[in-house]
């Protein structure tokens, strides 16, 4: 009685085009009923660009007009459009690319730095990031106005700007919380794989 070896059979690789059973694949492509939320982000960011535009027209149209707090105002009107602006290409990129479809930009030379190891985590918290530093331009605008309170030309009452500050620590501390949320979830993440 002869013994020859058992015909082992290796495992083979998945195919590139995996085929999915009609629930998961339904379910797989419903990701892709995102991409008009993606493209109505990219019709936004046009209307701030316009909004830009027409802040930087009415500033350099006044310019020796403005006193130096409101050239200040309008600067910061400025700035505030294009930190919005940053936080809809980070939603808009990192989204897709984070729940969508690779955007396979790997090489090129205008890929951003942070795709490279974007996740939904590491989103959560740029956004967290953006809408402070969005917070943080608006009570910026806020506190200069504060030197007319109790005048007719105030902007903000004493109550609105208390709300304003409440408004912008509980960004911060909901960032935080974030953070703390998701340094746990990588600690824990890591003692597993060990």
């Amino acid at each position: 009685m002869s013994v020859e070896p058992e015909a082992r059979t290796e495992p083979r690789p998945p195919s590139p085009r995996l085929r999915l059973r009609l629930l998961p694949m339904i379910i797989f492509g419903s990701r892709w009923l995102q991409l008009p939320l993606y493209l109505g982000l990219i019709v936004a960011q046009c209307v701030y660009i316009a909004l830009f535009l027409k802040e930087l027209w009415h500033l350099s149209w006044h310019a020796l007009d403005f006193t130096e707090q409101r050239i200040m105002m309008s600067v910061l009107a400025l700035i505030d459009v294009v930190m919005i602006s940053n936080l809809l290409v980070m939603v808009i990129v990192g989204g897709y690319e984070t729940f969508v479809s690779r955007l396979e930009l790997q090489g090129h030379p205008d890929e951003p730095e942070w795709l490279g190891h974007v996740n939904a985590s590491v989103l959560k918290i740029k956004l967290a990031m953006a809408i402070i530093g969005i917070s943080s331009i608006a009570l910026l605008r806020t506190f200069i106005e504060a030197g007319n309170l109790g005048s007719d030309r105030a902007g903000y009452t004493e109550n609105g700007v208390m709300w304003q500050v409440l408004i912008h620590l509980t960004f911060v501390v909901s960032a935080i919380g974030i953070a703390y949320v998701d340094k746990l979830g990588d600690s824990g993440t890591r003692k597993h794989a060990e």
